[in-house]
């Protein structure tokens, strides 16, 4: 096997993993969520115990704010759903219309995430303080524009750099994904490291993106086509 086709394979396989992590985060946030859009916001009884303090403290900024962190999340189960199959070749081969419909969804609902991912950084609160607040505007604000970019290159049919640019959009959302276990290990190793979610949510935040964007051009250099390829950004018909 070669290595490309190897680094291929893994990226796939984590970006299913991620993908699957990402739909079990957005399902568990709407449950939470749910009782308080039909029956009101009620603040939760304090715990004496200060870690399970700090997820409550967590849960406690969206339940203050359920409309906007829902009209935040439930495109982001969508955009989690529909990423993998946006990209997958058979799909795209096969069924050539539902892939174009299913991209206009799949970019509509990261539109709206990223729009309401700015407006969270500026009206709630964030564990992370400043910190995570700057990535996640410098972050959401890249990846309007990468989608803007795709939208943009699909106009004009230019295929390959359309695709490039739904890889750069698609890895930045899924960094949610992998910002939660990078959290995770902030939160087991704080006994140890003394580190608050005030110190270390903004730090997981920027890892988690860096390392996505990473990915994204890893992602774009080892699929790029052979020179001997036929470029699949000569003709492309209009849906």
């Amino acid at each position: 096997m070669e290595p490309g086709t190897r680094l291929r394979r893994a990226l796939w396989s984590a970006v299913i993993f991620l993908a699957v992590i990402g739909v079990a985060v957005a399902l568990r946030r709407i449950v939470h969520l749910w009782p308080i859009l039909t029956r009101g916001y009620v603040p939760v009884a304090t715990t004496s115990n200060p870690r399970a303090a700090q997820f409550v403290a967590l849960d406690e900024i969206f339940a203050r704010h359920p409309i906007l962190t829902s009209v935040h999340i439930v495109p982001g189960l969508l955009f989690m759903v529909l990423g993998p199959l946006q990209f997958s070749a058979t799909i795209r081969a096969r069924h050539l219309r539902w892939h174009r419909w299913s991209g206009r969804v799949f970019m509509g609902c990261g539109l709206i995430i990223g729009s309401s991912a700015l407006v969270m950084s500026f009206t709630m609160k964030s564990i992370g303080g400043v910190n995570q607040a700057a990535a996640t505007i410098l972050f959401g604000a890249f990846f309007l524009y990468a989608l803007c970019r795709a939208f943009w290159h699909i106009r004009r049919h230019e295929i390959a750099l359309h695709r490039q640019w739904m890889i750069r959009a698609f890895s930045i959302g899924l960094a949610v994904a992998t910002i939660r276990p990078i959290v995770g290990m902030f939160f087991a190793t704080s006994p140890w490291t003394g580190l608050t979610p005030y110190e270390f949510f903004g730090t997981a935040f920027w890892i988690g993106f860096v390392l996505h964007l990473i990915a994204a051009e890893t992602w774009i250099h080892a699929t790029l086509p052979r020179r001997n390829a036929i470029v699949e950004n000569t003709v492309v018909r209009r849906g």
